[in-house]
């Protein structure tokens, strides 16, 4: 497979990393490439979405249609994961304030919902993969304030979700790349191998820049 990671802003190397352990842990042959233009979604099997921030995320991405290609690649069957800032980005509704986002996961989500920088958490939380609970770096983290019925609930903290699904797309408000544990990348490259299986779905013109 190949695997993007955006890296127009925040921590894309550490994902990268995070994917080439999970891929070799896993016996999953992947090739991990950083993605700065539209054009580059071409070809890929899944792309990450990393935290940072989600209005700087915003501007970086006028240059380019990276809505069109973005929502594109996800209706051909591209899997993707965002993480944090990512997570704002996949939602369908977000607050405080207001932003464009692709809705590709039908969620409200709030920016800054668990603080300001000063109150960043480091936790472990309840998730639905094997190996029992994770530990979770929580940094400037958004908050999922509401879920439709068609949203699957993968991991929570305090009863709250922090981790969910919607087909292809998973979101997290955490940052997974921070902890050494790489098992949300690997559910992540799982599904999308599953999604590009047999006969591979890849992204069509309308994806290039």
């Amino acid at each position: 497979m190949k695997i993007g990671v955006l890296a127009l802003q925040g921590d894309f190397a550490a994902h990268a990393a995070a994917l080439q352990q999970a891929a070799w842990g896993n016996s999953i042959a992947v090739e991990v490439l950083e993605v700065r233009r539209t054009a580059e979604l071409a070809g890929l099997d899944g792309l990450v979405l990393p935290g940072g921030e989600s209005t700087t995320l915003l501007n970086l991405m006028q240059d380019e249609p990276w809505f069109e290609a973005l929502r594109a690649f996800h209706r051909n069957g591209g899997t993707i994961l965002g993480t944090c800032a990512g997570a704002i980005l996949l939602s369908r509704e977000v607050l405080n304030p207001e932003q464009p986002s692709l809705g590709l996961i039908d969620a409200t989500i709030e920016r800054n919902g668990f603080g300001r920088q000063v109150d960043s958490f480091e936790t472990e939380i309840e998730v639905d993969i094997p190996g029992g609970r994770m530990t979770a770096v929580f940094i400037r983290a958004p908050r999922f304030r509401r879920l439709s019925g068609e949203v699957e609930v993968l991991g929570s903290w305090q009863g709250e979700p922090v981790l969910v699904r919607e087909g292809n797309a998973i979101a997290c408000t955490f940052h997974p790349e921070l902890t050494g544990d790489v098992r949300l990348h690997a559910l992540f490259l799982s599904v999308a191998q599953e999604a590009n299986h047999g006969s591979l779905n890849r992204v069509n013109e309308r994806c290039g820049a």
